[in-house]
């Protein structure tokens, strides 16, 4: 990916990163947004709304830091395996023991009711449902089936170790920071992996656009030195 385009897909995650966690922040911590609201404290609404949006950069970094790094142990784990088949029956199998860690060492020990549990199975059907459909949209874009399973890896996986930052929170209102971060690195991640290859095909075609141009100049230049001699002879 050329340099521009990056900062264009950098830029992109961003925004998405910032308008999600502004969004879903003002819904999720209304109780905490409507007093400014009901007391005419508009500077302080949008002071609290600002910081949602700055907590959504903060979200697409790491987001994006945990796609990149997927990229590097994708290769790695084809090559240790050897086999594209093998390392996705390995990426499934991880699926499984990540999704099982959530559940017995993420949840269960926050979990004192049934309404904690209804909370916290619905986020983990949120991630499941959006990682399926994430993967199923991709395999249609690329039109290659043998990514189905390390999209949903990706998804599922990376998202849930970029989402231990709230997951390993001990606060008194931590609930609302695990419901609040899944949503923007759900939206991020879904973003950069269907997004990548058109960043990569636009790249692509920049790069061979600017050799044209680097053609057609040396083609002029040695025009215009041919040029140049042929007065030199003459005179």
């Amino acid at each position: 990916m050329t340099i521009r385009n990056w900062i264009k897909f950098f830029i992109m995650c961003m925004t998405i990163g910032g308008l999600v966690t502004a969004v879903a922040g003002t819904i999720i911590r209304w109780n905490f947004f409507y007093p400014y609201l009901a007391a005419g404290e508009i500077g302080e609404f949008i002071a609290a709304f600002t910081w949602m949006i700055v907590l959504g950069f903060t979200m697409s970094v790491i987001a994006q830091a945990g796609f990149f790094g997927y990229l590097t142990l994708h290769q790695v784990g084809v090559g240790i395996f050897r086999s594209l088949t093998l390392w996705n029956w390995v990426q499934l199998l991880l699926i499984f023991v990540v999704l099982g860690d959530l559940i017995i060492f993420r949840f269960a020990p926050n979990a004192e009711s049934a309404m904690d549990w209804l909370f916290y199975g619905g986020l983990l059907v949120f991630l499941v449902f959006a990682a399926i459909a994430t993967a199923i949209k991709k395999v249609k874009l690329t039109e290659k089936k043998h990514i189905l399973i390390p999209s949903i890896f990706f998804m599922i996986v990376v998202t849930s170790l970029e989402w231990l930052i709230a997951l390993m929170g001990r606060q008194d209102n931590i609930d609302t920071y695990i419901a609040l971060l899944l949503f923007p690195l759900v939206a991020v991640n879904a973003f950069q992996l269907l997004a990548l290859p058109k960043y990569n095909q636009k790249s692509e075609e920049d790069r061979k656009k600017l050799e044209e141009r680097r053609k057609q100049r040396k083609e002029q230049e040695a025009l215009s030195k041919k040029n140049k001699n042929r007065k030199s002879s003459k005179a």
